[in-house]
């Protein structure tokens, strides 16, 4: 069989009747037959996919590449800009003799292309549109992982939000959590939760210290309102999807909220989308950058609901792509749902990289055509081993693919111009500026009459301010004069009823679903 046979009987196995995301085409030893296209139907996009590889060898541009494609297409991206470099997509791309080079090898009729994307920040001190989400409805089980929490931590955690969520306690903030631990611990907490367990002083005392560190990393920041709505992921302008970036700015280093973020944003998807069925095209597709972050040190549970969320989420129109440097970063059970495979090269310089290269090799079809094994460390920059799911739902031929060149910007354009780009943004008006409402802090200092600020918020003295006299201290009262009629009905059962049923009402509006996330509906 010759080189264009075999490119041609590959080929034959990405054809499609439907419309499809066009990644390049096929290299027979070293020679690439423009003819011989490799595809991914867009019907098919929701069964996820995996782009892999070392760092170096194209993975940032094959996002840019199928991210520009769903976007002309209609389909709106979410994408984890963790780098900086895919803010290009914004603008047209530079023709140069390497992107003519390459659309003659790839038979595409390359031409400089800008798309609809909008920036967005984790908290207000980023360079897009600032988001943050709740930490009611971030849940225990996304704020444990960021927390670092063990087993038992978190069933604490999670005790500590049933606890709030039966009182009707917002969690807007870290103050508000760090206000409800505190209070728990005191004698009037622990006697409201003798009914369903207590919470031990050490492990309170874990969560607080871990609290101030998330703060100290500028959690404190990204927790609090007005919190991001995952449906303004869903837009499309002029009738092309827009690409929605999440920038991580270099003061933003904190990887793991980053990518536990993505998460609450996938899983409140899952929960808000209704069911789709089978569609033409997904109504979302969702990349997960560095996704090693995300199962690092992840505790059974989380991992569990991970699986659970990209098992059913296609049933919503959602596509989810992983990106990282090795398949075995991934649990295999989130691994065996990944249809689409984008594998970059690979290096084998260690005993462990050369077990993770002969476990990647074995997650492919077996080829009559390549030696897997050798062929994931002799790609060049830019090409990529490839499988997908055909429109029947059966695995393509493995094919060795050189990539078409992204037809945007392929560099960055600079943090002035995405700040620029943030504030025109139609999303700058609903999350530019941060609100503060009455909450948990609010209620519980109210409730035991305390009204400083938390520690490390009080409002600084100006240096050239002499010092001010203490203020007069109130005089002792004359006698005791017993309590009064409002203070005889606080104490009464009947008011203690009323309260809890008005908790109870409160509590029904707020439900959890699959990852304990919460929104009052």
């Amino acid at each position: 069989m010759t080189g264009n046979e075999a490119a041609t009987q590959i080929a034959a196995g990405y054809a499609t009747d439907g419309a499809a995301l066009e990644l390049g085409a096929v290299v027979i030893d070293g020679a690439t037959d423009p003819a011989a296209r490799v595809r991914i139907p867009f019907a098919t996009l929701n069964r996820h996919g995996l782009v892999a590889g070392a760092t170096g060898t194209g993975k940032t541009k094959t996002l840019q590449n199928l991210a520009e494609q769903c976007s002309a297409a209609g389909v709106p991206v979410m994408l984890a800009d963790v780098k900086g470099d895919l803010s290009g997509l914004a603008r047209a791309g530079e023709p140069s003799d390497r992107t003519t080079k390459r659309a003659q090898e790839t038979g595409d009729d390359w031409a400089p292309t800008a798309y609809p994307v909008r920036f967005l920040s984790l908290g207000a001190s980023g360079v897009g549109v600032p988001v943050r989400a709740t930490i009611t409805a971030f849940g225990p089980i996304l704020l444990s992982k960021v927390l670092g929490l063990n087993a038992t931590q978190e069933s604490t955690l999670g005790l500590i939000f049933h606890w709030a969520d039966q009182q009707g306690l917002a969690l807007l903030d870290t103050k508000d959590l760090r206000a409800v631990i505190q209070h728990l611990l005191s004698d009037e907490g622990k006697a409201e939760l003798k009914g369903i367990g207590g919470v031990s002083t050490a492990t309170a005392g874990v969560i607080l210290r871990a609290l101030v560190n998330l703060e100290a990393r500028g959690g404190d920041e990204f927790f609090g309102e007005p919190e991001f709505d995952p449906a303004d992921l869903l837009a499309v302008e002029e009738g092309r999807g827009v690409v929605t970036l999440l920038e991580l700015a270099d003061q933003q280093a904190d990887p793991t909220l980053f990518s536990t973020f993505l998460m609450w944003l996938l899983a409140e998807l899952f929960e808000d989308l209704p069911e789709a069925g089978d569609l033409d095209k997904p109504k979302l597709v969702f990349f997960f950058d560095e996704a090693h972050l995300l199962f690092a040190d992840a505790s059974k549970a989380f991992l569990d609901r991970i699986e659970q969320t990209v098992k059913l989420i296609r049933s919503k129109g959602v596509g989810v792509f992983f990106c990282t440097q090795l398949p075995t970063d991934i649990p295999n059970d989130v691994l065996s749902q990944l249809g689409a495979r984008v594998q970059h090269a690979l290096r084998a310089f260690t005993p462990d990289d050369q077990k993770a290269l002969t476990r990647t090799a074995r997650t492919y079809p077996k080829s009559t055509v390549y030696d897997i094994e050798t062929s994931l460390t002799s790609l060049g920059i830019g090409e990529a081993i490839v499988t997908v799911l055909s429109e029947r739902g059966a695995p393509t031929p493995v094919a060795w693919t050189r990539l078409r060149a992204p037809r945007s910007l392929m560099a960055a354009i600079g943090e002035p111009a995405v700040t620029e780009a943030a504030k025109a943004s139609p999303l700058w008006a609903r999350y530019g500026e941060t609100l503060d409402r009455e909450s948990a802090y609010e209620r519980l200092s109210a409730r035991t009459g305390a009204t400083q600020a938390p520690q490390g918020q009080a409002e600084p003295v100006p240096a050239d301010q002499p010092p001010q006299p203490a203020p007069p201290q109130a005089p002792p009262p004359e006698a005791d004069e017993g309590p009064g009629v409002f203070e005889k009905m606080m104490k009464s059962s009947i008011f203690k009823q009323i309260v809890r049923t008005v908790a109870r009402e409160a509590t029904q509006q707020i439900t959890r679903g699959v990852f304990g996330t919460a929104k009052r509906r």
